[in-house]
């Protein structure tokens, strides 16, 4: 049973790999305990600021910096704009209660609040989401009583001490076999063709989106496409639209569906897709993204290929015949397999219940 004085603060953004999974779970929560108090503090202007409020969750916008491992004046601005969010911080967690407690979900917006709890005496809790923990979490870290990791092998390179592998917090159509039909503009038409679907995240990637072009004859005598290519390379990829090849700037919740019904996958290798098709036992071809932070999509992708057998081309290496030779070595292997899937909503919660004494 919730206590009146349970009380969760969630905090982190910058980027959806961050927010989403604290949507998930912040979503479980409230499905199992309606009448939980949850408060989220993110920046002003990030994507969090976008976000949680459709979610209607209260919301505290804060000022953030940003940490770089390289010199730049704007290290010594930010340094202030951090103490500037720590303050605002301790001012909302002051007037919360004594057992009120502090998750983040990482990115830099997370450090402030996280400060500002330990300095109020209150439970900190982290969710690292990549295979290689980020700055922000590093230096969360320090002050937190429990780290809960999205990925096994991470406990390879993170302390023991207070860490406990969780795994992803995957949507939950990710661990049902049925598909959902949910509604959205993206679904494949013909039910008897080879099904594939390309992405290169949210936003799209150029260099996938050439590959495909550049190979586009060759794909479409084989596979009915769909192709993710983001807001900025919408208009210029719409007219080579076909019959069995359509494009989308962006694709919402129906890409879980995608997942499922596709034959091969062509993808990033950010945390959550990764994640999310582990969860369906999918191999897929990862193109990890070269300039990620500590070259995490690699790493990511990396425990993809040994688990499920996922090809891996990184971008030095990628061209038409190593990406035509990828996909070969696909066909016919991909199937959608759940005994493995790992329930990392649920194992947040449970972690989060200890804490709450429910």
């Amino acid at each position: 049973m919730v206590r009146s004085d349970n009380h969760l603060i969630f905090c982190g953004g910058g980027s959806g790999g961050h927010v989403v999974p604290a949507i998930t779970v912040i979503k479980a929560l409230l499905k199992k305990y309606p009448d939980l108090k949850i408060d989220y503090i993110g920046s002003i202007n990030g994507i969090e600021a976008e976000l949680i409020p459709r979610e209607k969750i209260n919301y505290k916008g804060i000022s953030s910096g940003k940490l770089r491992r390289y010199l730049s004046i704007e290290n010594v601005t930010d340094v202030f704009k951090i103490l500037i969010g720590v303050v605002q911080s301790f001012l909302f967690l002051s007037k919360t209660s004594d057992k009120s407690i502090v998750i983040s979900f990482g990115g830099f917006v997370s450090v402030p609040p996280v400060l500002a709890a330990w300095v109020l005496g209150k439970k900190i809790l982290i969710h690292e989401q990549t295979t290689q923990m980020g700055l922000a979490n590093k230096i969360c870290s320090k002050f937190a009583s429990t780290i809960m990791l999205s990925f096994e092998d991470s406990l390879k390179y993170i302390s023991k001490d207070k860490t406990v592998f969780t795994g992803y917090p995957v949507r939950e159509e990710c661990l049902r076999k049925e598909t959902y039909n949910i509604s959205g503009s993206a679904s494949f038409k013909n039910q008897k063709s080879k099904k594939m679907f390309i992405t290169g995240g949210g936003n799209g990637s150029r260099l996938i989106n050439q590959i495909i072009y550049d190979n586009l004859d060759v794909l479409t005598k084989d596979y009915e496409i769909i192709h993710q290519v983001g807001k900025a390379f919408y208009e210029s990829y719409k007219p080579y639209e076909r019959d069995n090849y359509k494009v989308y700037d962006f694709i919402g919740a129906e890409i879980i569906d995608l997942f499922k019904q596709s034959d091969i996958i062509v993808s990033r290798a950010g945390a959550g897709t990764v994640s999310e098709l582990l969860a369906l036992g999918k191999r897929s071809l990862f193109i990890p993204l070269k300039i990620a932070q500590k070259n995490e999509q690699f790493h990511n992708s990396i425990v993809a290929k040994e688990k499920l057998g996922s090809i891996v081309i990184v971008e030095d290496d990628l061209n038409n015949e190593t990406f035509l030779n990828g996909i070969h070595d696909l066909q016919g292997e991909l199937k959608i397999c759940h005994d493995n899937a790992v329930d990392g909503t649920s194992n947040i919660i449970r972690e989060l219940e200890k804490v709450m004494e429910i």
